[in-house]
């Protein structure tokens, strides 16, 4: 075949492909476990030929971050300034369904990028929550509204964090719906949880493991998994970097250790809190709480078992995915019972929604941890859940 017949069977779109391909295999894999090779194959051409349209990975990665961002801007931009607030809404619902697959880069895995080009993401999707405030403004005339336009764009994102099956236009019928509850909830209002959350202490570090976990955590949360070297965790402690050895196979095995408590430590809160609890309404309401205090309590802990499950071995993921499955299963029950027109998969993706409003809010609020900031996002979380 000559080089001029080869270039006329070359499909004209082959760099969205690669995009939209490279996006799902960082999405699965993270930044740091996907490869050139495996990105290639998921186009069908040679890893060389991918070398002609991107210089490297992370140029790669960087354009596939901002894939999403950029498709937000352009659909919101194409509705007129003078569109409701659902019109709006369903723009961005439509573009994030669309892009499910790769969505969800922008939000955990940006932080690989570097320091200009984070502030380039930023800036783009700054530019949609005030998009999106302006009409939560005055539709909607409430205090706190960059604060649930925010919310709101967690709500509609939340579809990029997990794989629940469901036809794409049932996700964006469910998830407008949610995000149009979000923007219309008074965050000032509460939602009466003097109903006082109970959180199970963090355990105090009494072994030299537990030290080890204390100390990686934070550093895992600032710079990232991949960025941080057992040397550096070994210092933190006061070891040689071969001690850790003695105490953890490997950096891994420290991130599924401390990935793991998280999950624990969520799964007592939870027990604590709905302990006594009969009525479904009130159960959501005490699960909301209960998620909201925790998340805001321990923000490294769980902004790590986020961002990094995703590059774990299969086998040290597995745990962790089954406990997470676990306490979904408890809000998706409680949800069913407090809204019987809900199916198991559309209360699952509410139940997801609502964990997307926490993290966009709290993003939102810095995570400053105040009794009022608790009671408006769990407040926010109930809107999204239509409880």
């Amino acid at each position: 075949m000559t080089a001029e017949s080869a270039a006329a069977l070359r499909p004209r779109n082959r760099k969205q492909l690669i995009v939209e391909a490279a996006g799902r295999v960082f999405s699965r894999r993270g930044y740091h476990g996907a490869s050139m090779e495996e990105i290639a194959a998921g186009v069908g051409i040679t890893a060389a030929a991918l070398y002609r349209h991107f210089p490297n990975k992370y140029a790669l990665f960087a354009e596939c971050a901002n894939g999403m961002v950029d498709g937000l801007v352009a659909a919101l931009d194409e509705v007129p300034p003078e569109a409701a607030l659902a019109d709006v809404l369903a723009a961005a619902t439509r573009v994030t369904v669309a892009h499910r697959a790769s969505g969800g880069l922008y939000r955990w895995e940006a932080r690989y990028l570097n320091r200009e080009d984070r502030r380039v993401l930023r800036a783009k999707f700054a530019h949609v929550v005030e998009r999106v405030t302006d009409v939560v403004r005055r539709e909607h005339p409430l205090p706190g509204e960059h604060l649930r336009a925010a919310a709101a764009l967690g709500a509609i994102g939340s579809i990029t964090m997990h794989r629940t099956s469901i036809a794409q236009r049932r996700a964006e019928d469910l998830l407008l719906a949610s995000a149009l509850r979000v923007v219309a909830t008074d965050p000032t209002a509460g939602i009466g949880s003097a109903h006082l959350v109970e959180l199970p202490a963090q355990p105090v570090p009494r072994t030299r493991r537990s030290e080890i976990l204390a100390a990686a955590v934070p550093l895992f949360e600032r710079d990232g998994f991949a960025n941080v070297t057992n040397g550096r965790i070994a210092e933190a402690v006061g070891l040689v970097p071969s001690a850790i050895y003695r105490y953890f196979p490997g950096k891994a095995d420290i991130l599924a250790a401390a990935c793991l408590q998280a999950a624990d430590l969520l799964t007592q809160a939870v027990e604590q809190n709905l302990r006594g609890v009969t009525d479904p309404q009130d159960a959501v309401v005490a699960l909301a709480a209960t998620y909201v205090a925790y998340s805001f309590e321990h923000t490294a802990l769980t902004s790590v078992a986020h961002a990094e499950l995703v590059g774990l071995p299969a086998e040290l993921q597995r745990p962790l995915v089954v406990a997470q499955r676990e306490h979904i299963a408890v809000w998706e029950q409680q949800l069913r019972l407090a809204r019987p027109d809900l199916d198991s998969r559309q209360a699952r993706v509410l139940v997801h929604a609502g964990f997307g409003v926490v993290v966009e809010a709290g993003r939102r609020l810095r995570w400053r941890d105040t009794p009022d900031h608790r009671e408006a996002v769990a407040a926010l979380v109930l809107g999204a859940l239509g409880v």
